[in-house]
Order: structure tokens, then C-alpha cells, then sequence
């Protein structure tokens, strides 16, 4: 390879490289603020699942899964406000099956006491 024709081969490696740690930059960037928005979709689906299962009466037939969602959503919120969203994403996430269960364990005693 000629010297020029090397030179011409380095500078478009660097300018690849250049190119890809700009775009990898901008996707963390975008990643990072998005963990607000994911957080707070989360910790709504969360938040819902959590009234329907108060209104299925699981804080009597379900009392376990029931408090156990809620403190898992508490927490999750205090984890948000800290700004750590992923263990906030993930602690809203065991908060909505908790309280899933609880709605399920909850309808299923009503269904139960109406035989």
C-alpha cells in the first residue's frame, strides 16, 4: 500500500470510530432519560392494579400479595426519587404482579364464600 493511500485508510477509520462514539453517546443519552418516562409507566400499571385490588377486598383475602405490591411500589418510588430507575422500573414491576395475584387470590375467596 502506498503511503497516501494508507493515510487515506486511516483517516476514515477515525472518522468511523468518530461516527460510532457519537451515535453510541447519543443512545446512552436517550436511554438515561428515558428511565423517568419507563418508570412512570410502570409504577402506573402498578399504581392501577394496586386500586383494583383494594377494590377486590384483597386487603382481607389477599392481605400478603396486597401489602407486599404496595411496599414494593413504595419503595419503588423512593428509589425514582433518587433517581435510580432501574431498580424503580423493576421494583413498580413486582408491585403490578403482586397485586395481579392479589386481585386473582381476592375473587377467588369471594367466588369461594359464595358457594
Amino acid at each position: 500500500m502506498r503511503p497516501q493511500t494508507a493515510d487515506l485508510a486511516h483517516r476514515r477509520a477515525s472518522r468511523v470510530r468518530v461516527r460510532l462514539l457519537v451515535v453510541a453517546g447519543v443512545a446512552l443519552g436517550a436511554l438515561v432519560g428515558c428511565g423517568n418516562a419507563m418508570y412512570a409507566i410502570a409504577a402506573n400499571r402498578a399504581s392501577a392494579k394496586l386500586e383494583e385490588a383494594r377494590h377486590a377486598g384483597a386487603e382481607e383475602d389477599a392481605p400478603y400479595e396486597y401489602w407486599y405490591a404496595k411496599l414494593h411500589l413504595e419503595k419503588a418510588s423512593s428509589e425514582a426519587s433518587e433517581a435510580d430507575y432501574s431498580d424503580a422500573i423493576h421494583l413498580a414491576e413486582v408491585a403490578e404482579e403482586h397485586a395481579d395475584k392479589a386481585i386473582r387470590l381476592a375473587q377467588e375467596a369471594k367466588r369461594g364464600a359464595g358457594r
